[in-house]
């Protein structure tokens, strides 16, 4: 049996047709990093989804700490640990922000309520840059502060496993430096995560570890500079031999 907090065999997913994810395997070792990358299409998100339950797979295994996760309910899988960001933004929008992370903090693993959840809750908009902003509507944030925010409630889960889905996308350069900052900041707390990103400075900055995807297979995986220089993965990014 793998070790690996995260480890995934086998797993596959059809729509209809179209076999989004082809018997993918990776695996995620407690306090790493691991980058889930790949072109548009490759099946990353999908593999996210069936990873946090919001999809189940047709085939394979999903192994929490050696513990099946396999097709359970998004909700069962969050109380085991796992917690995630979308790359459409999910936010309450009708809920303040101290409202979307004490949402959190009632549904995760520890299940906190009272004062010492609306404590947390503050703490955490105040490491993500969103201090004075608790009785603030959702829906009044600008995108990024809603990417922060759809952050503040995922760590508010207290998970073992975070799942971040092209959370650095759209950062300018100092939010971008900020991120990278605070992301490795809760890798070095214990925090294991996978991150499906594009943004490359992040990726051989943070990750111990990449996974590439293409037409829903994985095609490499190892350390980011040896990968990001395998010439197959470089004909799935820029779709050329001579490139």
């Amino acid at each position: 049996m793998s070790s690996a907090l995260l480890a995934v065999s086998g797993l596959s997913r059809r729509f209809g047709g179209l076999l989004a994810v082809d018997d993918v395997g990776l695996t995620v070792e407690a306090g790493q990093i691991v980058g889930l990358l790949g072109p548009n299409g490759s099946g990353k998100t999908t593999v996210l989804n069936l990873i946090s339950g919001a999809l189940a797979p047709d085939s394979g295994s999903v192994m929490l700490d050696g513990t099946p996760i396999t097709g359970l309910a998004p909700h069962r899988i969050a109380r085991r640990g796992v917690a995630r960001t979308f790359q459409i933004v999910r936010v309450l929008r009708s809920m303040t922000c101290h409202e979307n992370v004490l949402a959190g903090t009632a549904f995760g693993a520890l299940g906190s309520w009272g004062p010492a959840a609306r404590r947390s809750a503050d703490d955490l908009l105040a490491r993500l840059g969103l201090a004075g902003r608790a009785a603030t509507p959702a829906s009044a944030l600008t995108y990024i502060d809603q990417k922060r925010l759809e952050l503040a409630r995922a760590l508010a889960l207290a998970p073992r496993l975070l799942l971040l889905d092209e959370w650095l996308a759209g950062l300018n350069p100092t939010e971008l430096t900020t991120g990278i900052e605070l992301v490795r900041s809760l890798r070095d707390e214990g925090l294991s995560i996978l991150m499906v990103e594009h943004v490359m400075d992040a990726i051989r900055s943070l990750c111990d570890r990449c996974t590439v995807m293409n037409v829903g297979r994985v095609i490499a995986d190892g350390p980011p500079d040896v990968v990001l220089a395998d010439p197959e993965v470089v004909r799935a990014y820029l779709g050329s031999d001579d490139a």
